[in-house]
């Protein structure tokens, strides 16, 4: 079949798969579905991670758990070029909140009071070099965040793949859908989040989360995932295999601050 055939075989299934859901894929339907604010900041060493720490802990978290948003997820990387860096994962069922939180928690009198070490942070002692925000779409197939075991030790691997058109982009997503959470499942990896990209960078692009014990599990759990019979099937189907779904990866791994809820 010449790519033009496969191409336009390949658009009208992916419409049908769309429809027949009923919704987009950047817009949750009803039901329970989740958007995830996903924050990154990259911290200077010294007075502002600890002032960051703390924000977290006595602030952000207890004042979002207050407004209904709960299981925030707050991690670290420890290794890489831009440590110390941290990670904040917010769930929440209203995109509009979610999208002006800062303007939100800014009319929160309690939480301002709470704040205020680090929302009024010394000009000459900032405490980050960059924040990063992004707003992620639950995927239809995982409408909700499930946290691990947070008595238990854990790690997470963070990934987001990024896809060279919108067209690749919903082909990935539908991956997902059509095996790779059994797969996961099967190959002993916990599943924490999966999030379509909709108003951040990069794009078009989506972030998932899984957890592991320790990285010897994480590499198992890999290893037993990219061996999955049902794995090597799907990844060979023509419908995904004629061109990359994928043509970039980021992949961390972050390990859980003590105020995590994840």
């Amino acid at each position: 079949m010449q790519r033009r055939q496969f191409l336009k075989s390949a658009l009208t299934a992916s419409a049908a798969t769309v429809a027949a859901t009923g919704t987009s894929l950047a817009q949750p339907a009803a039901g329970g579905r989740e958007y995830y604010q996903l924050r990154k900041y990259h911290l200077f060493r010294g007075p502002g991670v600890q002032r960051t720490e703390g924000y977290f802990r006595d602030a952000l978290i207890p004042t979002l758990n207050r407004m209904g948003m709960k299981n925030i997820g707050a991690f670290s990387v420890n290794y890489g070029p831009e440590t110390p860096t941290y990670y904040l994962v917010i769930p929440g069922s209203d995109l509009t909140t979610l999208a002006n939180l800062d303007n939100v928690l800014a009319k929160d009198e309690a939480f301002v009071k709470l704040a205020e070490p680090y929302w009024k942070a010394p000009a000459g002692q900032p405490n980050f070099i960059t924040s990063e925000y992004s707003l992620l779409s639950a995927f239809e197939g995982w409408p909700k965040i499930t946290p691990p075991d947070t008595t238990k030790k854990r790690i997470f691997h963070l990934r987001t793949y990024i896809s060279p058109t919108h067209f690749d982009h919903v082909r990935k997503v539908e991956m997902f859908h059509h095996g790779e959470f059994k797969i996961f499942n099967e190959a002993g990896c916990g599943q924490v989040f999966y999030g379509d990209r909709i108003i951040g960078q990069p794009m078009p692009s989506l972030t998932y989360m899984l957890t592991f014990p320790d990285m010897a599990a994480l590499e198992a759990g890999w290893a037993k995932f990219i061996a999955h019979p049902e794995w090597k099937k799907l990844s060979t189907d023509p419908y995904y295999a004629f061109e990359p779904t994928v043509t970039s990866v980021d992949s961390i791994v972050l390990n859980p601050l003590s105020m995590s809820q994840v």
